[in-house]
């Protein structure tokens, strides 16, 4: 049989609207992700931030975190770390409104690229603060999205592939951590704690929160079955494979409505679009279920269409397609392991990642209150002020804001802080510029209740939070309801 035979194959040209809604709901994610360092890095790791970039990247190597802050013309700055983060989102705008589609088959390649290693830059100087696994994600889309070409081409059926082997990675992985874990994911009872205990809540938490417990262990039962069958369902022929995203996709978007998980929700639906066809589209819409299954590898080895991609663009997606299946050994095995890791990075670029989440439910919701006074002897509560962050609970009559898909890194760093010890030394540095009337950080807070002027003094209080009953907020206005734990720094100057 004549090569060009086979190369139909390799192409997807039913793939087309996928290809357009990953390309441009990708780079909206990575603007996304740029502006947030914009606006938060210099805060937390800039020169004098709370866990200084220069001094994490003059402890350690180029060879395990590569980044162009670590080159010696590009030491890194503030200034240029906010150069490189419009840079990146000039970019990822690019390829939003389309300027990046119009140009040959290949330039869609440059420019995910160059928004990876910007970002990839970023995470791998972040610490911490980009410890979250949309962050490898992010980074691992973005560099494989590039390779489905502009409209000159075809595009490539095994970088649709690769993508669905990640989505696959997402979701199986999250409900095998589950499985291996808490177990409240095997009992049923997850999801009587979830809303209420999550990172950061949202404006529909408390109501989903509320719901009766049949209502939870059905949410239990189905996020199970959404995560350990319907990804397997991905590599089955259309329509199957289209339904199994759509199902997926769903279930994200409940996520989406009742939780502030950054990207990751947005990131993980855009990925099902890698198993959604136009034909389905089209009959979803209305134009009839398209006879398309296994019988379409005969019909495309059969027929005599001339192939509209040229053959090093197959050639190109092939090798890269191999290269990132040779890469995709360590996140197999490590979904089969008994000891799997979550949210894991087996290569310095942050490609074929592990992922998961929740693996540990919290069932008790504790928040740090940071407070200050002007007086230097305060006689009473009254005198005491507390510092509002964004997004995470503090003042009790407050609604949880939506804040996803954009990042609120400090709020997401405090609520791991009261699960844990609260004598971290980013904390320390924390409390330390708000008794310095730090402006950065200040610009971190949602309300500073001395207006920039620095406290006399400050303190650390540690509560319980729990969601008022509706009885509670019929006769308080409250939304949350809240005790004291206990104090965690008393008052200092």
């Amino acid at each position: 049989m004549d090569v060009t035979t086979w190369l139909p194959l390799f192409e997807a040209s039913d793939y087309t609207i996928a290809r357009e809604v990953l390309f441009r709901g990708v780079a909206a994610l990575y603007f996304t992700a740029f502006l947030a360092a914009f606006n938060q890095f210099p805060a937390l790791l800039g020169e004098r931030g709370l866990s200084p970039a220069p001094e994490h990247i003059a402890r350690t190597s180029a060879r395990d975190k590569p980044s162009l802050f670590r080159w010696r013309f590009t030491p890194y700055s503030d200034r240029l770390l906010r150069i490189v983060c419009v840079i990146g989102m000039v970019l990822s705008l690019s390829v939003v409104v389309g300027l990046a589609q119009l140009g040959p088959g290949w330039l869609t390649i440059p420019v995910f690229l160059i928004m990876w290693w910007l970002y990839l830059s970023i995470v791998n100087i972040g610490q911490y603060y980009y410890g979250f696994g949309w962050e490898s994600l992010l980074l691992e889309v973005g560099f494989v999205v590039g390779f489905l070409g502009t409209p000159d081409v075809a595009p490539p059926f095994l970088i649709l592939l690769f993508l669905r082997w990640t989505l696959f990675r997402v979701e199986f992985g999250a409900g095998m951590i589950k499985m291996r874990g808490d177990t409240s994911w095997r009992d049923l009872t997850a999801m009587n704690y979830h809303h209420q205990t999550q990172p950061m809540p949202n404006p529909l938490s408390r109501w989903a929160h509320q719901k009766p417990q049949w209502w939870h262990k059905t949410e239990t039962l189905g996020s199970h079955v959404i995560q350990l069958v319907m990804p397997w369902l991905l590599f089955f022929p259309q329509p199957v494979a289209s339904i199994a995203a759509l199902v997926i996709m769903f279930s994200q978007l409940v996520l989406v409505v009742t939780g502030n998980y950054a990207w990751l929700n947005w990131l993980t639906i855009l990925l099902g679009f890698s198993a959604i066809s136009d034909s389905f589209l089209y009959g979803l819409f209305g134009a009839g279920w398209p006879g398309w299954g296994w019988d379409h590898v005969t019909a495309v080895l059969n027929s005599t269409v001339s192939v509209t991609s040229p053959v090093w663009w197959l050639v190109l997606t092939t090798i890269v397609f191999v290269f990132l299946l040779a890469l995709s050994w360590p996140a197999f095995m490590n979904l089969w392991s008994s000891n799997q890791l979550m949210n894991a990075s087996f290569n310095r670029w942050h490609l074929v990642n592990a992922y998961g989440a929740f693996g540990a439910m919290t069932q008790t919701r504790r928040e740090i209150i940071i407070e200050g006074t002007m007086s230097s002897d305060p006689t009473d509560e009254e005198a005491w002020h507390a510092y509002e962050f964004k997004g995470k609970p503090g003042d009790v009559y407050r609604r949880a804001p939506q804040v996803a898909p954009y990042h609120l890194r400090l709020d997401w760093m405090m609520w791991f802080l009261a699960l844990g010890s609260p004598n971290q030394p980013w904390f320390r540095r924390l409390i330390d510029k708000i008794l310095d009337g730090d402006q950065a950080i200040r610009k971190l807070l949602r309300t500073d209740p001395f207006d920039g002027e620095p406290p006399v003094l400050i303190r650390v209080r540690i509560f319980e939070y729990r969601y008022a009953t509706a009885a509670e907020r019929r006769e308080t206005g409250q939304w949350w309801w809240r005790k004291e734990l206990g104090t965690v720094v008393p008052p200092t100057g």
